[in-house]
């Protein structure tokens, strides 16, 4: 059985649409696949019913952003309640963060390149949180560059002229608010540093003891010793590991299915959830 728990969709900032996502991981000989969208669920149900027809097995999850100091964590979160009030709130508090971030961060960039923000808004589908690829999106449509990565590398990375931080809730908090939403806590990438600054194992240890029951090990982000040091902390906090692609479609290289999760982790999430169930054909 081949399982993907990580995948985006263009209700966040992928490219393919929640179906197209599922039919790809159909093609591309996947078992099971988790749409795991930014701050939301909306992509849920397009993917249900692609799973249904498609015979996927359909993991419904989230990528929750957060913040520890500065720097950037997110949080995985399966089989989650999408109406409970606590995480439900949290994550509108972050979408209209982005929003209001992105429109700072366009408003910069009109000063210097042909750049609105209704440029923008075309690249986003209905319900999707706004962020910094779809930004990339618009100047890519605008010809301003080629394509996305070359958007992030000249105008849009950590630290540029143009950037500015968004709200987004402290992993401990995200973590407890998943898991009251009857759903299990994964930290994704927790050792990709190529993507920037990683926390401190210390910062991993707390979200386990608030209740997180795994760690994203193996990913394409992630070096031979990342993985390892993984596996050994993993282990010393009784943690399961999960190995997932991190598809985008087109926004990423990653490919569905390059990174797999053993049959008994998704198990083990089964048995720790109580939010919603897998969606089996």
């Amino acid at each position: 059985m081949r399982i993907d728990l990580h995948t985006h969709s263009n209700a966040s900032d992928g490219t393919q649409s929640p179906a197209e996502v599922v039919s790809s991981a159909a093609e591309s000989g996947l078992d099971v696949v988790a749409l795991t969208d930014h701050d939301t669920t909306a992509g849920w149900v397009e993917a249900a019913e692609a799973a249904a027809r498609e015979g996927v097995a359909l993991v419904r999850g989230i990528e929750v952003s957060c913040n520890y100091e500065g720097i950037s964590i997110h949080l995985l979160g399966y089989l989650q309640d999408p109406t409970a009030p606590g995480l439900l709130e949290e994550l509108e508090r972050s979408r209209e963060s982005r929003e209001a971030r992105a429109q700072s961060i366009v408003e910069r960039l009109s000063r210097v390149v042909p750049l609105t923000w209704d440029d923008v808004l075309k690249q986003v589908e209905p319900g999707a949180t706004v962020g910094r690829p779809h930004i990339a999106d618009a100047m890519v449509a605008k010809g301003i560059v080629a394509e996305r990565g070359e958007a992030f590398e000249k105008y849009l990375y950590d630290g540029s002229p143009f950037y500015e931080s968004h709200y987004a809730p402290d992993p401990v908090t995200a973590v407890r608010l998943v898991r009251q939403a009857g759903g299990v806590a994964v930290m994704a990438h927790p050792f990709a540093s190529a993507r920037g600054i990683v926390v401190k194992d210390a910062v991993i240890e707390a979200m386990a003891a608030e209740g997180m029951a795994g760690l994203e090990v193996y990913h394409r982000d992630h070096s031979a010793d990342g993985v390892q040091h993984g596996l050994d902390l993993a282990a010393s906090l009784d943690l399961f590991v999960t190995g997932s692609s991190d598809y985008h479609g087109e926004g990423k290289p990653n490919l569905l299915g390059e990174n797999t999760t053993d049959p008994v982790v998704l198990q083990q999430i089964e048995a720790l959830a109580h939010g919603v169930k897998v969606l089996r054909p």
